[in-house]
């Protein structure tokens, strides 16, 4: 089997039920299987899909453990070469994976591909290519919000919406990866309960010798927000994922950095709080 799609549910049955009908129309000519993972919804009505999509593999998590350790559990059931790790308020728009599948078989060095990401408005999403966190990138990102043409920016605005190229980080909506390169990196890290684990994954494959990849000649649609309630919990997982990553990367490594990032990230925290309020 050449593909995997993995889908992490969680309370959104019917932007799920898109995404699927969107897969079922659009991927062809490749093997591929649907492997959809539920992390116990309070809402049941994603069961009536296991009707609907009879040929999709459907599992049921006992409890919610966050993002990376439900993909984690559905993958190891995979079965494809690849895997594409993509979530149910996203749509696929064209019969791109076939040629997708075979720029990443051309890469020697690949580790994983994004591609353009755009709103319901049809507004791009810059998150679509991105830099690791630096001290300067986040400083932009977290309290002045550039629109800077060059690699430094934390969004890649020195890559075009619509070109391919090598990026470092590439959104977790749509990520796709050899499945032996990520086991032999260790995947997804579970100390990530929701956020920041795509970035994470990225960094690794970079330090493992990989390269990442933006395709901007496919898109699909996010239906970014529509499944996030922006309360207190959500920044607290948020900006929480962010203090994992610098923890893990800076703190022995790059002290200073570590100091700066961890001070703007409570800075920014706190400035997001007040704002709820």
């Amino acid at each position: 089997m050449k593909l995997s799609i993995i889908i992490v549910n969680y309370n959104v049955t019917q932007l799920l039920r898109k995404c699927l009908l969107s897969i079922k129309k659009y991927i062809q000519d490749i093997d591929y299987e649907v492997v959809v993972i539920d992390n116990a919804s309070v809402d049941l009505s994603w069961k009536n899909l296991t009707y609907e999509f009879p040929g999709f593999k459907f599992i049921s998590s006992e409890k919610n453990e966050g993002f990376s350790k439900a993909n984690n559990k559905a993958i190891k059931t995979a079965k494809g070469e690849y895997l594409l790790i993509l979530n149910p308020d996203t749509e696929i728009e064209g019969f791109y994976m076939k040629d997708i599948i075979e720029f990443a078989d051309s890469k020697t060095d690949f580790g994983c591909l994004g591609v353009r990401m755009h709103d319901v408005q049809g507004e791009f999403l810059p998150e679509s290519k991105r830099s690791v966190p630096d001290m300067f990138n986040s400083f932009e990102k977290l309290f002045i919000n550039l629109k800077k043409n060059n690699s430094k920016s934390y969004y890649r605005n020195d890559v075009g919406e619509f070109e391919i190229s090598k990026v470092e980080v590439i959104t977790g909506a749509f990520l796709l990866v050899k499945k032996n390169v990520y086991e032999k990196v260790g995947g997804l890290d579970d100390a990530y309960f929701m956020y920041g684990e795509d970035i994470d994954l990225c960094y690794t494959l970079l330090r493992n010798g990989y390269q990442n990849y933006y395709y901007g000649k496919a898109s699909i649609l996010h239906h970014k927000g529509e499944s996030t309630i922006k309360d207190k919990l959500y920044l607290e997982r948020f900006y929480g994922a962010m203090q994992i990553f610098i923890n893990k990367y800076y703190k022995e490594s790059k002290p200073v950095q570590y100091s700066f990032l961890k001070a703007g990230l409570k800075l920014r925290h706190k400035i997001e709080k007040m704002r709820l309020k």
